[in-house]
């Protein structure tokens, strides 16, 4: 059987090492502006001798690093496994209040928005940037999804509001604290939607575009706290699609010429593309496959085992996506999982936990660091659903794979 019990040999410093800088203002409305060898067994600390009241919400003033253990009952993700780490698509959310973020901390700095989903409008709160610090107490990594949305640097070189949420950011990460970054749509999807309709993407594939306007400023205001990029395609619709081949050509042509990097990752949302030839050349250029639990896409666990069971990024870095239920649309997800405040009955389906569970097990065996990122849409609260990944994970019920198998 695969033992569970990892000890953290160094200890990492107190995260309250950090209040003693000046605190910064910050304006930003928007929340969307928001030596492991192979084979070798591996355990987990389960305890709550870091502090002995109560566990259970953000608001304990017990939490913090020192302890160096997980503790998911405390939605505590950080020191899992060295080679495991958790976090969310996003973040800020006041749906987390109690288990993440303390109430009392952001009186009276929330935002109120409107978004419209599906013909409805929901409003949303949204906690302030500088909460980022103590999100930080709990997961090990996040992924900034508004970048998305926007290049960091417009036609003109001029920094656009997106870079500046980023920078804002920035300036409340410690040194351990890590980002995963989404390239603009702009780069990677060949078609963008404007109003009803999705019209050709000029920039598709620019690599100009890409270099200038959001590599290297990302570069410039998050150094060793990238972790990676993700490349997110756009579900392409039958007679939309090209050949696999085809595809793999534009890919090979593309990370020819941008910058050499191993914290590249291509996240491929059309199920016709998860072939060899794509394959192929995302292993020759060192770009990891994001395994993504999303609509239109197969399972986590069919997805890897077509990929033949391998980690291509060459950083020894994998990324797992828990983004919604397999046959949900993304309206649908988002009204079910509102205000994200706890988990949905039904929502969450049991193979997602469990190939979850099993790759992450897998890129230990392999010596690679899997990154899982948790959405909301995935099962109404993405604090809650880490934590039933973390205990599956400290349970240790899984067998320990024979090396070489």
């Amino acid at each position: 059987m695969l033992q569970l019990c990892y000890k953290m040999v160094e200890i990492r410093r107190h995260r309250s090492g950090r209040l003693n800088r000046a605190p910064q203002q910050v304006h930003v409305g928007d929340p969307d502006a928001t030596h492991f060898q192979h084979g070798e067994s591996w355990h987990f600390v389960n305890t709550q001798e870091m502090n002995p009241k109560d566990p259970g919400t953000a608001n304990d003033p017990g939490i913090t690093r020192a302890a160096g253990t997980a503790d998911p009952a405390r939605f505590l993700f950080r020191f899992l496994h060295p080679r495991i780490h958790m976090g969310t698509a996003s973040d800020r959310y006041s749906g987390w209040v109690g288990q993440i973020y303390s109430e009392l901390r952001y009186q009276g700095r929330m935002v109120k928005r409107s978004k419209k989903i599906g013909g409805r409008s929901l409003e949303e709160v949204v906690l302030p940037v500088d909460s980022v610090r103590e999100y930080f107490d709990h997961f090990e990594i996040l992924e900034l999804d508004y970048t998305f949305y926007s290049l960091l640097l417009d036609a003109a070189g001029q920094p656009t509001r997106t870079f500046q949420v980023l920078k804002a950011y920035s300036g409340f990460f410690s040194t351990d604290d890590h980002v995963l970054l989404k390239v603009p749509q702009v780069i990677f999807a060949q078609k963008l939607r404007r109003g009803a309709e999705f019209v050709s993407n000029p920039a598709y594939l620019d690599t100009d575009v890409f270099v200038r306007s959001f590599y290297e400023p990302a570069m410039s205001l998050l150094g060793h706290h990238l972790r990676g990029f993700i490349f997110e395609q756009e579900y392409r619709r039958k007679d939309e699609r090209g050949t696999p081949e085809l595809l793999a050509r534009d890919l090979d042509r593309f990370f020819s010429k941008i910058p050499k990097d191993d914290r590249y990752h291509v996240e491929l949302r059309t199920e016709h593309y998860l072939a060899r030839p794509v394959f192929d050349v995302l292993s020759t250029h060192g770009v990891g496959q994001v395994l993504s639990h999303w609509t239109w896409l197969p399972p986590l666990k069919d997805q890897f085992q077509r990929a033949g069971r391998a980690f291509f990024n060459s950083g020894r870095h994998a990324v797992v996506r828990l983004m919604t239920p397999i046959g949900t649309r993304y309206e649908t997800a988002y009204t079910l999982a509102y205000p994200f405040d706890r988990i949905i009955d039904g929502m969450i389906q049991p193979s997602m936990i469990d190939d979850t569970e099993a790759i992450a097990r897998e890129g230990v065996r392999q010596q690679t660091n899997v990154n899982i990122i948790v959405n909301n849409r995935a099962g109404g609260n993405a604090p809650l659903i880490a934590q039933r990944i973390a205990e599956r994970l400290l349970a240790g019920q899984a067998e320990d794979p024979t090396p070489g198998s």
